[in-house]
């Protein structure tokens, strides 16, 4: 907050372009029409504009609290801030104005010539005694007027203002948290300054209100949105379906209610590079529309140029807009990128989305949204570090988010009558609270094996760094067991959870990404125990086969069985779960079941094991064949292949292994008073898991002359195997 008074923080420039002579448009919440008649409030009730004219001049009453007046839509000549508060207007005495033209619009009509096609010519609905309270279901009228600028008692929204954009003032800025609440600050929370209007939201939380006018880019937002309008007509309306029937459901974070009442409107109330970043990601399932299988798809790369420089545009001016557009180009097939993901964190910081809104003064149903973003933005942090190998932007020391529950979604999203959409929907947010709580697990593994001081303090302890690693994974790996173990029945791959007869059975998951995101947990967790296994006979000079015999099987035989699991699940997806919507690090998820399974090739301690691998992985990249046909997550099995065929490339350059008998195997593990060693079976000599039943409680994984891996989807070799190591050799106890 230490820039000159004249320049937002984040303006770049010098120089801003001239405000222009009328309230200048909030990005995504008003078109051009509708930000000139501003000026007039609501419209007369003889014009179809969804605004009317209001006098030149306010009434007394708003004078005198220095906020905007607006006129209501209906026969009364009373402003709406005077109706609600229940005072006499002085404009009920005043006679009626000629109407004007601003800019060669007739006021009346509210017409200009850039008037979108297809507009509609609705009014705003109004109610005599609006609640602020409302939430997005049941107070519409409530919501558009927030998000349209009308009177300061109204327009409470913090991150969606019509023409200001916010700022969080830091406990470290050149704003002294004392002297701010020195501040004077009127009834609605507000206090004028020469640099900005500050926003206190709560006894501790202050914000910063610049005006958007002075950014890059603004005067170009209508035509941007125009532009992108135009590409896809006269498509927009059918993609926008596609989009909330398909995405929205496993990945809640806009407000479908409000969406299609403002799109019903004009498209040009959102922000361009939002309403891009929908028909960007909607056009992945064109096929899937009958309405638009018949007509060649819009030309995605003219989008893809047109939101890259609306959303470098709209960073200027951070909004909730400019987030959500930010996490939905994340999510489509090339657009898992690491630097966007850092910009993302960073507005999000400007607009306060790590803070704990619950008791801000703004509508609860900005708070749920507020949240909802929040934790989706964690997860593109968790799974971008994940999948990029890079240091996460976000720190548990600076989080106070609380946790989703299910009124942070908005109470009515779906159609009464329609009990297929209510279904999904609900079935869509559980999928998605579920993940976080999955994200977070993946942030502790992150944080507790992978930062570059964890890696630096395993290494320090030598020999001794499998035994570190293994009794820090013990409480993560609990964590993992009782999160699978508590999944809901609807979000179950095996779940008998089933839809009315009169829902096709046909209808699209996207449960499998939050399966496949687990199984990817699990082997980032066993990734490192191996890594460490290879580490300590390094560090004690001695060969892999051995290190402690006993302990170097346990840990492999629990690494094979995720392995089994993760492989068995790829197998049994169905086009139903392939078509489907796939979270942004789903690609790379299905290549990390390959570079696992390559690693396990690798350090096999003899020349029957890597055999077994080198099946293993062929059939696996098979399986990954199948599913990558037109129209199956091609997007999402080619890359795995790929990375899959450079692992194994590498692979082929190892040395021959020796071949280990049963008596002289790694796994020779009767001398320790357990179960029999790792036998070798079969023509081909697999081997098989004879003996993983009795220390782990999981069936036994037999192996030998497998076409197929198979394993039960929730039994105990996918959460109890590596939980329950026994105590031997000085092993710490890692599980009970």
């Amino acid at each position: 907050m230490s820039t000159p008074s004249a320049v937002p923080r984040t303006a770049p420039i010098a120089i801003a372009p001239k405000p222009p002579r009328f309230p200048p448009s909030r990005q995504g919440s008003i078109n051009l029409d509708s930000y000139r008649d501003v000026r007039s409030g609501f419209n007369s009730p003889d014009s179809d504009s969804p605004l009317t004219g209001r006098s030149p001049l306010p009434c007394e009453a708003c004078q005198l609290r220095r906020i905007k007046c607006v006129m209501s839509d209906d026969d009364e000549d009373a402003c709406v801030s005077c109706q609600i508060n229940g005072t006499g207007c002085s404009l009920l005495d005043s006679p009626q104005h000629r109407k004007r033209k601003l800019n060669g619009v007739n006021v009346q009509d509210g017409r200009s010539k850039r008037s979108s096609p297809g507009r509609s010519d609705n009014k705003i609905r109004s109610h005599r005694q609006p609640s602020l309270s409302s939430t997005v279901a049941s107070s519409s009228f409530i919501e558009d007027m927030a998000e349209f600028g009308g009177p300061t008692a109204l327009k409470r929204t913090l991150g969606l203002q019509q023409d200001r954009y916010s700022q969080y003032i830091g406990p470290t800025t050149d704003f002294e948290p004392s002297l701010i609440n020195l501040s004077p600050f009127d009834p609605h929370d507000e206090s004028l300054l020469a640099r900005g209007t500050l926003r206190k939201v709560s006894d501790q939380d202050t914000f910063l209100l610049l005006p958007d006018y002075n950014t890059p880019g603004y005067e170009h937002q209508l035509e941007d949105a125009d532009d992108i309008e135009r590409i896809v007509a006269p498509h927009g309306r059918q993609l926008i379906d596609l989009y909330f029937r398909i995405v929205h459901p496993a990945f809640p974070i806009l407000q479908k209610t409000v969406f299609y009442e403002k799109y019903e409107r004009s498209y040009r109330e959102f922000s361009p590079p939002l309403l891009a970043a929908i028909y960007i990601l909607a056009i992945n399932w064109w096929d899937h529309s009958d309405a638009l299988t018949a007509f060649p798809k819009p030309d995605v790369r003219k989008l893809e140029h047109l939101v890259r420089t609306t959303l470098a545009d709209a960073m200027y001016r951070p909004k909730l807009s400019t987030v959500q557009a930010g996490l939905l180009l994340s999510q489509r097939p090339e657009g898992d990128q690491w630097a966007p993901t850092a910009q993302l964190v960073a507005i999000a910081q400007e607009l306060g989305l790590h803070l704990d809104c619950s008791g801000w003064k703004i509508p609860p149903w900005e708070k749920g949204l507020r949240k909802r973003l929040a934790w989706a933005l964690y997860m593109q942090d968790k799974w971008g570090a994940l999948v990029h190998g890079r240091p996460s932007h976000i720190f548990a020391a600076n989080w106070a988010v609380q946790p989703l529950v299910p009124n942070d979604f908005p109470d009515v999203e779906w159609d009464e009558d329609d009990e297929e959409e209510k279904m999904e929907i609900e079935r869509g947010r559980t999928l998605f609270m579920q993940m976080v709580q999955l994200s977070q697990i993946l942030s502790e593994i992150l944080e507790t094996f992978y930062t570059l001081q964890a890696m630096q303090t395993v290494a320090s302890a030598g020999p001794q760094g499998t035994h570190l690693v293994l009794s820090l994974a013990k409480p993560i790996q609990l964590k993992l067991k009782d999160w699978y173990s508590a999944l809901p029945t609807a979000v179950r791959m095996d779940s008998s959870y089933q839809s009315p007869s009169h829902v096709p059975l046909n209808r699209l998951s996207s449960i499998g990404y939050l399966h496949l995101a687990y199984y990817a947990t699990e082997i980032t967790l066993h990734r490192r125990i191996i890594r460490s296994l290879e580490a300590s006979a390094a560090a004690s000079g001695t060969t892999p086969s051995t290190v402690d015999p006993y302990l170097q099987h346990i840990c492999r035989n629990a690494a094979k069985a995720r392995l089994i699991s993760s492989m068995d699940f790829v197998n049994r997806l169905t086009p139903c779960h392939l078509r489907a919507f796939w979270y942004f690090a789903s690609k790379t998820n299905f290549a990390l079941i390959g570079t696992f399974g390559s690693l396990l090739w690798a350090t096999s301690p003899g020349r029957e094991e890597a055999e077994w691998y080198r099946r293993r992985l062929g059939e696996y990249r098979w399986t990954l064949s199948v599913s990558s046909r037109p129209g199956e997550g091609k997007g999402l099995t080619e890359f795995a292949m790929g990375m899959l065929d450079i692992s194994t490339g590498l692979l082929k350059k190892l040395p021959e292994k020796p071949s280990l008998s049963r008596t002289g195997s790694v796994a020779d593990v009767e001398s320790f008073g357990r179960q029999g060693p790792f036998s070798m079976s079969g023509a081909a000599g697999m081997g098989s898991l004879s003996g993983m039943e009795s220390y782990s409680g999981a069936p036994s994984a037999d192996i030998s002359g497998m076409q197929s891996p198979r394993s039960p989807e929730s039994d105990s070799s996918d959460d109890a195997v590596y939980g329950n190591f026994p105590t031997t050799s000085g092993m710490p106890d890692i599980a009970e």
